[in-house]
Order: structure tokens, then sequence, then C-alpha cells
């Protein structure tokens, strides 16, 4: 006799990056029928063909419930505004006031929950990862641009607009190159600006895992991050910080440890050593789907509790 296949509603998963678009089907962690990378070209191109996907998905039996999608943004969550769904002010080429939701939702005809990239990638890691047993964290996605998504009492925080923490002013080092004034085409020397890796490119000319471990581009880099770590810590006071993203690696990880540890200087008593250090930044245990596995479980609750959301 034959196991019983999985039960329950099908979901898709987009997580809207601003290198690629990981699409995927499933349930959750341990249950992914397809999955699929697109690069992030045109929104036209990109949209189109992560439409595609779900339809060729659909046309082989996934008949599908609803579909998360985690974007970069900023994107409008307010569902009251005429452009509910929408990537707005991105300073991303091309990108700036599109439709993104509406998109999908015509084109496939199903319920489409939408959110930031990162607040996708914080519900991924809470309900599969290694935030399943907390509920106070911060997930810090460190790539193209720097973004927080941030889990407080358990649900995500928001307010009159989702936050923006990427964009938090740090001192510029004394160590900074002359003349680099940021990449933030709004705020310039904001952390966003100052060590994302958009800003390792165009500071040194190529990606940070490319330089040799004495570059001193490895220091500035963790010196920023540690700055802006610990001003999340003082602001938030999350239980963990889970520190993801391209740029991420188990080298920078050290490095931004140790100068976190420095930088809270004994302020904070539950980091006064190193090992608890060590323990409160560590990196997403989803790794590269923590993004695409949030958004199917964003579709997940938001089709439970209502399943015509969306349309």
């Amino acid at each position: 006799m034959n196991a019983p296949g999985p039960v329950g509603p099908l979901y898709g998963g987009v997580e809207a990056g601003g290198t690629k678009f990981v699409c995927a089907i499933g349930r959750g962690a341990d249950d992914i029928s397809n999955i699929v990378e697109i690069p992030t070209n045109d929104p036209v191109t990109t949209i189109r063909e992560a439409i595609q996907f779900f339809r060729e998905s659909r046309d082989t039996g996934h008949n599908l419930s609803a579909i998360g999608i985690g974007a970069f943004g900023p994107i409008e969550l307010n569902m009251d505004a005429w452009n509910y769904g929408y990537i707005t002010t991105t300073p991303k080429r091309g990108w700036q006031n599109i439709d993104i939701h509406g998109e999908f939702s015509r084109g496939l005809g199903l319920p489409i929950i939408i959110d930031t990239d990162v607040n996708a990638a914080a519900i991924g890691e809470l309900r599969w990862g290694a935030a399943r047993d907390l509920d106070h964290f911060l997930y810090v996605t460190v790539g193209t641009g720097i973004g927080v998504g941030a889990v407080i009492g358990g649900v995500l925080l928001s307010g009159a607009h989702h936050p923006e923490m990427g964009h938090m002013l740090v001192p510029v080092s004394p160590d900074e190159l002359s003349g680099f004034e940021g990449v933030c085409s709004f705020h310039g020397t904001c952390v966003e600006g100052l060590a994302s890796g958009a800003a390792i490119v165009k500071r040194w000319g190529c990606m940070l895992s490319e330089f040799p471990a004495d570059h001193p581009a490895w220091r500035l880099e963790a010196e920023y991050l540690a700055m802006f770590i610990a001003n999340l810590t003082f602001t938030l006071q999350p239980q963990r910080i889970l520190l993801g993203g391209g740029v991420m690696n188990a080298r920078l990880l050290s490095m931004v440890r140790e100068y976190l540890h420095y930088r809270v200087a004994g302020y904070r008593a539950t980091l006064t050593e190193i090992e608890a250090v060590n323990q409160y930044v560590i990196l997403p245990e989803l790794r590269g789907r923590a993004g695409v596995l949030g958004a199917i479980e964003l579709a997940n609750q938001a089709y439970a509790k209502d399943p015509l959301r969306g349309i």
C-alpha cells in the first residue's frame, strides 16, 4: 500500500531580490516541489518570466491556492492605498513605481500576498529556521542593499510604513577612502550607502570575497556592520540577530562579532563575553532559501485566515 502524499494547500513563493527572483512551489522547508532562479532584469521581462514559471507549474498539476511575494523595496503595504503592492521609490534603476502585486494578480488570477524581502526571510526563519524558539529577533540582510526584518513579540514590526533600518545613519570611519560618498541615492552615507554589496564594489572595484584576508576592505566592512548592529541592539534589544545576505560569510561574521563586542562595551549585561556575542549574532539556518520559504509561509498564513485576500 502506498504511503499518503502531502496534504493541504499548495503555495507559491517569490523572493524578489535586486539581483535575482527565486520562485518556488511547496508547503514548507521540507516540501518544495519546484524552484527556479530568474535574473532581475527590467520589470517587464523579470515579472513575465516569474509568472510563466507558475503557469507552467500549474499546467503540470501544481494547483496553487495563493502566492506570497517578499520583494525589495520600498513597498506600499497599506491595503487601502491606491498604490498598494507597488515598489515605490527604490534606487534600483527602472523599478520605481512598479505594480508588482497587481502584475502577479492579473497574470495568475490567484490571491497574492506581498511584504518586504527581509520580512519574508524573518518569517521563514521564525517558522523553520534559527528563530523557531524566539519571540524577539532581527533578520539583517547584507546584499545589494541592506535591510532588516524585525519580529517583536512574535509578529512583524510595522508602523506607518515598513521599517527601513538599512538607511540608519552611522559615523563615517576615519579609515574610509578619501572622496567616497556612499552609494545610497537618498542618504549617501547611511549604512546601506557605506556597507552594502553595491558600496563595496563601488569603493574597491570588486566583491568582498575576492580580497585576501589582510585587505582593509574586510575590517572596514566589519566595523560598519558592527556599529549598525550595536544601534539595532540598543534600540530593539532582540534575543538574537540573524545576519544573512550575499555579502556575509563565516570570516566576516567572526570579525563583526569581535567589533560588536567592543562597541557594546559591556552595556548589555548578557553580551559582556565574546562567547555570548557568538550566540547572539549568527548566520540564518535556512541560508539562501529563507526569503522564498518565508514567502510561502506568508501565503499560508494569509490564505488560512482569509482565502480571498489579495484578489
